[in-house]
């Protein structure tokens, strides 16, 4: 799975919207705009370190069992240390990826979430870069 080049954060206005306080019913519809209770902006939601975060799009299926699919876009936060299991998004040999992180009796590997991709180790002879960490997948409802 690869990603396109790296977006920074840069954030340019607040853009707060309506947040209701009722959970929505996945049932019988609710009236629930009797629940509004503040606003909402997504940059404090999504955005933990503004500094060190960054987005990327996706292209391809190597992660869709993980619920991440081309043309989703990712938040990743370069202060989040990778360890055991994360997703993150890398650099392998000059290649951007988005893979999970797993390390196993000191080895380093890189694991799809579709079994239709092989499990990647990290050999010593290979140039590994984590960018970061995966903290929130965006993407449009399917």
């Amino acid at each position: 799975m690869e990603v396109e080049a790296p977006i920074p954060f840069a954030k340019r206005k607040s853009l707060k919207l309506p947040l209701f306080s009722a959970k929505v019913q996945a049932g019988f519809p609710s009236p629930a705009d009797d629940h509004m209770e503040r606003s909402l902006d997504l940059n404090e939601e999504l955005i933990r370190n503004p500094a060190s975060t960054f987005f990327v799009r996706v292209k391809g299926d190597s992660m869709r069992d993980a619920g991440i699919h081309t043309g989703d876009i990712l938040v990743v936060d370069r202060s989040l240390t990778p360890t055991d299991r994360k997703i993150v998004v890398a650099m392998i040999d000059g290649e951007f990826t988005v893979k999970r992180f797993r390390t196993t009796d000191g080895k380093v590997f890189l694991e799809a979430a579709n079994e239709k991709f092989p499990r990647i180790e990290v050999s010593g002879d290979q140039e590994l870069v984590v960018w970061g960490v995966v903290a929130f997948v965006i993407h449009q409802a399917r």
